[in-house]
C-alpha cells in the first residue's frame, strides 16, 4: 500500500469519535457474522463446494473486522 494512502487513512481514523469507531466495529461484525451464516447455509443447503466458495469472502470480512478492532484498540 502506498505511504500517502496510509497517512490519509490514519488522518481519517483520527477524526472519528470513539462511539463512531465502536459503531463501525458493530456494523462490520454483523456483516462478517451474516456472511459466515450464509456460508454455512450454502454449504448445507447447496453443496460443500458452494460453501467453500462462499467461505472466502466470509473469511475476508472476518479478517477486516478483527483488524479494525485491533487497530482501534477495541478488546475482544
Amino acid at each position: 500500500m502506498d505511504v500517502t494512502v496510509r497517512v490519509a487513512q490514519a488522518f481519517l481514523m483520527s477524526q472519528k469519535t470513539r462511539s463512531q469507531v465502536l459503531e463501525d466495529s458493530r456494523r462490520k461484525g454483523v456483516v462478517a457474522g451474516a456472511a459466515t451464516a450464509a456460508t454455512v447455509v450454502a454449504g448445507v443447503a447447496v453443496s460443500l463446494s458452494a460453501g467453500a466458495i462462499c467461505a472466502v469472502p466470509a473469511a475476508v470480512l472476518g479478517y477486516r473486522w478483527w483488524k479494525h478492532r485491533a487497530e482501534n484498540g477495541i478488546r475482544f
